[in-house]
C-alpha cells in the first residue's frame, strides 16, 4: 500500500466512530476576493467549522519541526498522517520552510504555534494565502513572518495539501459535531440572557474553528478588524467555557464602546487596578476595556449558578476590579424588561466610586492567573511484548546497564529472528552505538548505515545522522563536509526527537563556527 493511500486508510479507521452520525462534506473552497474563507452558520448564531488555511500552515510546520506535546494521546491521529503523507510527497521547499520555522523558532511551545495561528487567520487561505488586512493594519506576529507567505504557497502545491485537506473532511466533520450542540446551547444561553435578537454587531462576524493538527488543550482567540476568530485545538472535553466566553466578549465589548461616555465619570477607578501583577497592559491603559472584561465575567459567573461567586473572587484577585459590582448590579438587569444593551447606561450610572473604591482597597491581588487543568485521554495498556520486540527490549535494557557483550547477543539475534526493517534498524543501531563506545569506527559507521537502509523509524534515523556526524568528524582525517550533510539530514527528519534535533544543530553551528575562524 502507498503512503498516501495509508493516508487515507487511517483517516477512514479514524472516523469509523458510533458517534459520528454526519456525511462527509466537500472541501471548503478558497474565499473570493470580498471576503474572509466561508464557513457553515452554527443555527443562525456564529459560525463553527475548520479553516482550509489553519490546516495548510499546521501542515507546514508539523513537517519541520512543530512537534510540540507530539506524544500526548489527546492527539488527533490526523496530525501523524499529515505528517507521513508530506514525508511521502518529499516537497522540494521543505528545505527552506525549515530554515524558516528555525529562523522564526520561539523558546515557549505557546508562543511557536501562537504566531503561526495568527497567520493563518489573517489570511483568505490556499492557494496563495493573501492577506486579509492591508499591510499597514497586519499584527505584528504576523508581520514579523515575512517571506513566509511565499514559501507556504509553493509547499501547499508541492505537498498537494488540497488534496489532504479532502481526505481529512471525516475526521473534521466529527470534531465539528462534537462542539455542535454544546454551543450551539452556549450562544444561545448568552443570546438569551443579554436579550440579545441578533447574532453580536451588525458587519461583525463571530468564528469558531476547530483545528487538529496543533497540540492538545489549546485556545487561541484573535480580533481582526471586524472578524472575532476563536480556535480550538483536540482536548478530552469540549472548551465550551472558553468559547462561551469569548462569544461574551464578542457581543459585550462593542456595547461598552458605545457607551464609553458613560464610563467616563467612573474611569479614575482604573488607577486602582495599576496594582495588579498579572492584569494585561491593556486592560491597565483602557478603563473601557477593563469594564468590559468585567461585565463578561460577571455575566459568566450569573450563568453558572452559585458556583460564579467564586470566580468572581478570583476575577477581582487577578485585577478585574469591577467584576463584583457588575455581578451583584445584574440580578436588577434580570428583573426588569430591557435589553442589556438598552439597560446598560443605568447599570454604570448606579456604579458608585467611593463604595467601590472601598472594596478595591481590600483585594489581594495574586500574582499567579487561575488555570484550569484539562483532562488527558486515558492511555491505552500496551500488550505485552513478544518474540523479537521483547529481546529488543531486553537489549536496550542491557545497553543501559553498559553490558555490551550480552546487549550484542542481543541486538543479533533480533536481526536473526525478525524481517521487520523498523525493528531490524533498532537492532543495528543499538550495534552501531556499541562499535563506537568500543572504538570501533569502521564498524559503527557500517551499523549506522545499515540502520538507515532499513527504514527506521525518527528516533533512530535522526540519531543515526548524528553519531555518522561525529565519527567522521572523529576521524585522522576530518570530513567536515559530510559531517555538516549528516547534521543537515539530521534536522530535516520529521518526527526526530528533541535531543537528536538539538544535538544537531547545537554540533552543527561549533562546526561552521569553527570552519569560519579557521578561514583566513
Amino acid at each position: 500500500m502507498s503512503r498516501a493511500n495509508s493516508f487515507t486508510a487511517l483517516l477512514l479507521v479514524a472516523s469509523l466512530s458510533p458517534c459520528l452520525c454526519f456525511a462527509q462534506k466537500p472541501a471548503t473552497p478558497a474565499a473570493p476576493p470580498a471576503g474572509p474563507p466561508p464557513a457553515q452558520p452554527l443555527e443562525g448564531q456564529g459560525q463553527l467549522d475548520a479553516s482550509p488555511s489553519l490546516f495548510a500552515v499546521l501542515a507546514a510546520i508539523n513537517a519541520v519541526g512543530y512537534d510540540a506535546n507530539l506524544d500526548s494521546p489527546t492527539n488527533s491521529p490526523l496530525r501523524a498522517a499529515v505528517r507521513k503523507w508530506i514525508e511521502a510527497k518529499q516537497p522540494p521547499s521543505l528545505r527552506r520552510l525549515k530554515q524558516f520555522f528555525d529562523d522564526h523558532h520561539q523558546t515557549d511551545p505557546n508562543a511557536d504555534l501562537s504566531q503561526y495561528i495568527s497567520f493563518g487567520l489573517a489570511t483568505y487561505g490556499p492557494p496563495d494565502f493573501r492577506p486579509l488586512l492591508p499591510d499597514g493594519q497586519q499584527p505584528p506576529d504576523v508581520a514579523a513572518l515575512e517571506g513566509f507567505r511565499e514559501i507556504l504557497t509553493e509547499f501547499y502545491r508541492e505537498a498537494d495539501l488540497e488534496s489532504a485537506w479532502k481526505q481529512a473532511q471525516p475526521l473534521y466533520e466529527q470534531a465539528i459535531a462534537r462542539y455542535h450542540e454544546p454551543v450551539t446551547q452556549a450562544v444561545l444561553q448568552s443570546n438569551g440572557f443579554l436579550r440579545n435578537p441578533t447574532s453580536g454587531t451588525r458587519g461583525h462576524r463571530f468564528q469558531v474553528f476547530v483545528d487538529l493538527l496543533a497540540a492538545p488543550n489549546q485556545v487561541h482567540t484573535r480580533v481582526y478588524g471586524d472578524y472575532y476568530f476563536v480556535v480550538v485545538t483536540p482536548s478530552v472535553d469540549p472548551r465550551i467555557r472558553d468559547i462561551r466566553h469569548a462569544y461574551l466578549d464578542y457581543l459585550v465589548d462593542p456595547l461598552a464602546i458605545r457607551n464609553s461616555k458613560y464610563f467616563d465619570k467612573k474611569k479614575g477607578l482604573g488607577d486602582l487596578a495599576q496594582a495588579s501583577p498579572i492584569l494585561a497592559e491593556d486592560y491597565k491603559n483602557d478603563f473601557v476595556r477593563l469594564a468590559s472584561m468585567c461585565m463578561v465575567r460577571a455575566i459568566e459567573a450569573r450563568l453558572d449558578g452559585p458556583s460564579g461567586s467564586a470566580y468572581v473572587e478570583q476575577s477581582m484577585k487577578e485585577g478585574f476590579i469591577l467584576t463584583a459590582y457588575f455581578y451583584e448590579a445584574l440580578p436588577a438587569y434580570e428583573k426588569q424588561d430591557l435589553a442589556f444593551r438598552m439597560y446598560l447606561p443605568e447599570m454604570i450610572d448606579h456604579l458608585d466610586v467611593a463604595k467601590e473604591d472601598k472594596r478595591i482597597a481590600q483585594i489581594e491581588f495574586v500574582s499567579q492567573r487561575a488555570t484550569r487543568v484539562a483532562k488527558s485521554a486515558p492511555k491505552a495498556a500496551e500488550p505485552p511484548l513478544t518474540g523479537a520486540a521483547a529481546d529488543l527490549a531486553t537489549a536496550g535494557q542491557l545497553y543501559a546497564a553498559h553490558n555490551f557483550s550480552a546487549a550484542r547477543a542481543a541486538y543479533r539475534k533480533v536481526i536473526e529472528q525478525s524481517a521487520d526493517k523498523p525493528l531490524q534498524a533498532k537492532a543495528f543501531f543499538g550495534l552501531g552505538r556499541i562499535a563506537a563506545l568500543e572504538k570501533h569506527p569502521e564498524l559503527a559507521v557500517q551499523m549506522l548505515e545499515r540502520t538507515l537502509e532499513l527504514d527506521p523509524e525518527p528516533f533512530e534515523r535522526a540519531w543515526a545522522y548524528v553519531y555518522l556526524a561525529r565519527l567522521v568528524l572523529a576521524a585522522e582525517e576530518p570530513e567536515i563536509e559530510a559531517a555538516l550533510k549528516y547534521y543537515q539530514a539530521a534536522l530535516a527528519v520529521q518526527g526526530a526527537s528533541e535531543g537528536a534535533t538539538k544535538a544537531a544543530r547545537q554540533e552543527m553551528s561549533t562546526v561552521a563556527a569553527a570552519i569560519k575562524q579557521a578561514k583566513p
